[in-house]
């Protein structure tokens, strides 16, 4: 295909994926306040949270082998472009706290079709590019976050707690529209059906369990924190719903930052192990340190070490799952990744909601934080021996190579 016409693609994907997330994240900042208005407790609060997570842990896997055995990915792309749109004209039209779960849960289908939005997008690249595939769809993922967030707390501060879910119910209705342009590869025309022993094998690959059960961590760490309570936190240190913009702008504009930076810098300096390790000890600190700090500044100078930890460790955890997986189990491999780590969006915001019941608001944070610190010994256990198999490896061939001579 031509280069312009492939760029066209692209750029009309990248459109469709930033209105799928738009709308998701709108009312994010305000959620959690939202819904303790309507007369919910921090562990209710945590149950319709984590609701968003337990659709996809159920369906992501079941989208990616689905795709992969029709080789077929489009219907699944428009199927989450409309499920997103539904989910937000439901919070729009119902202050019921069980409808209000169900809508949460309904978003969490929309965001379960994201395996097969993840293997169209590197298509449109060559094979050896994607880390840069999965770097500038991260980004489009962390801008349409971040657009929605920092909306969030402008508009209801001026127009009331139901101005998200309008303003989102016109991006999702756009992004239904425009889905259905979206341009798939034809090579489910040439490929041989994929075998079911060949599915087993994809999921039984190391690399793949290993950054599925690190993300499982990484986003209970951001969907208890900036996805889940740091609003409230702010809102309880003495910010207004209107500066809660800052705490957005202060966390999401690193974060973005991050996932250009991962790919382009620091792999090519440190390589993968020892960026994960980095990024994972920051984001420790960073989650450990939010309870401490209750005044403006230093909470969004925390906010800013925090979005750019969590900005680096997504697309490197992305890209490590699939990098030894053959391109035609890829949305098999994706939708397996993407369920495991659905565990971290339930279980997070769940168990957090919890503890801050019982502790308080720093009671999550810490629990969170503690899971950070796991995370960052599991990736320097995990190094070593990686280190010690390659050292094994190279002796051994230097060893047959001198028999050999």
């Amino acid at each position: 295909m031509a280069a312009a016409s492939l760029k066209k693609h692209r750029y009309l994907f990248m459109v469709v994926s930033f209105l799928l997330w738009v709308p998701n994240f709108l009312y994010v900042p305000v959620f959690a306040p939202y819904i303790e208005t309507l007369g919910a407790n921090y562990t209710l609060v945590g149950i319709i949270l984590s609701s968003y997570g337990i659709t996809q842990l159920l369906l992501r896997l079941p989208v990616g082998i689905v795709s992969d055995l029709l080789k077929w990915r489009k219907p699944f792309i428009v199927f989450g472009m409309i499920a997103s749109a539904l989910s937000i004209i439901l919070f729009l039209v119902t202050e019921n706290l069980w409808l209000v779960l169900l809508a949460r849960a309904l978003a969490g289908v929309s965001a379960a079709t994201w395996v097969v939005f993840a293997v169209v997008y590197p298509s449109y690249f060559r094979e050896d590019e994607v880390h840069k595939a999965m770097s500038s769809i991260s980004l489009i993922i962390v801008f349409g976050q971040f657009m929605g967030m920092s909306l969030s707390g402008i508009i209801v501060d001026e127009f009331g707690w139901k101005a998200p879910f309008i303003l989102g119910s016109v991006f999702g209705l756009l992004g239904v529209l425009l889905s259905f342009f979206v341009y798939e590869p034809k090579d489910r025309i040439d490929r041989e059906p994929v075998k079911f022993n060949e599915l087993t094998t994809v999921l039984k690959d190391p690399l793949l369990l290993k950054t599925s059960f690190l993300s499982i961590i990484a986003h209970s760490i951001i969907f208890s924190t900036m996805f889940g309570f740091t609003s409230n936190y702010a809102l309880e240190i003495g910010f207004t719903p209107n500066e809660l913009t800052w705490v957005v702008c202060a966390f999401m504009i690193p974060h973005a930052i991050a996932t250009i930076f991962i790919g382009n810098t620091l792999i090519p300096k440190l390589g993968e192990s020892k960026s994960l390790i980095l990024a994972f000890l920051l984001i420790s600190i960073s989650t450990l340190t939010i309870p401490l700090f209750e005044t403006k500044t230093l909470f969004l100078a925390n906010q800013l070490l925090h979005g750019f930890s969590l900005g680096l460790i997504f697309p490197l955890l992305l890209g490590m799952s699939i990098q030894n997986i053959e391109l035609k189990m890829r949305a098999t491999a994706m939708g397996a990744y993407q369920a495991i780590y659905a565990i971290g969006i339930f279980a997070g915001p769940f168990l957090a909601g919890i503890f801050n019941t019982m502790f308080g608001l720093q009671g999550g944070f810490y629990f969170v934080g503690l899971l950070g610190v796991v995370a960052t010994a599991l990736s320097v256990v995990w190094r070593k021996k990686e280190e010690v198999v390659n050292k094994n490896y190279v002796e051994r061939k230097t060893m047959y190579n001198y028999k050999k001579t």
